[in-house]
């Protein structure tokens, strides 16, 4: 028997309780091979995103991907980001959450979702509708960068 990871239950339950306080629950993940964002949108191997009921559309929560739609640049894209690949979920208003050790992905060095290494800018998801605004720029920061109140897993 297969025993699977607490990650994709606890990823889930923060997401809910983000959700039930009123809160945007946001996901940092790190961007490898398989990792499907749009190009362009990583930031030295990693990107932030609203998971939000406002920013996805069909979100599904697996206990190995976490697959969604979400608008960038006004353009309709559809996300698929493995559980292992997270590293942290939390409520942007005041960064509480978890954070995860980063699981081992073979030690391929991170590239984009089109293949490239690297990446240009960090962005969340945006609203999923017809009128979406534009990614950010910068993105937020995961709170373990602006010293907020995160749990380490290991």
């Amino acid at each position: 028997m297969t025993i699977v990871s607490t990650k994709p239950y606890l990823v889930r339950a923060i997401y809910e309780w983000c959700m039930d306080q009123g809160y945007t629950p946001h996901i940092a993940a790190v961007v490898d091979e398989h990792t499907r964002i749009p190009p362009g949108y990583a930031r030295e191997g990693q990107i932030v995103l609203n998971l939000s009921a406002d920013a996805t559309n069909q979100l599904t929560m697996g206990n190995e991907r976490i697959t969604f739609q979400a608008r960038f640049g006004g353009a309709a894209h559809s996300l698929s980001i493995p559980v292992a690949n997270i590293i942290a979920v939390y409520a942007r208003e005041n960064g509480q959450g978890m954070a995860f050790e980063p699981e081992p992905a073979g030690g391929a060095e991170p590239v984009e979702a089109d293949g490239a290494p690297g990446a240009a800018s960090a962005a969340e998801a945006g609203v999923d509708s017809g009128n979406a605004p534009a990614p950010e720029a910068e993105g937020p920061r995961p709170p373990a960068e602006r010293g907020g109140h995160l749990k380490r897993v290991k």
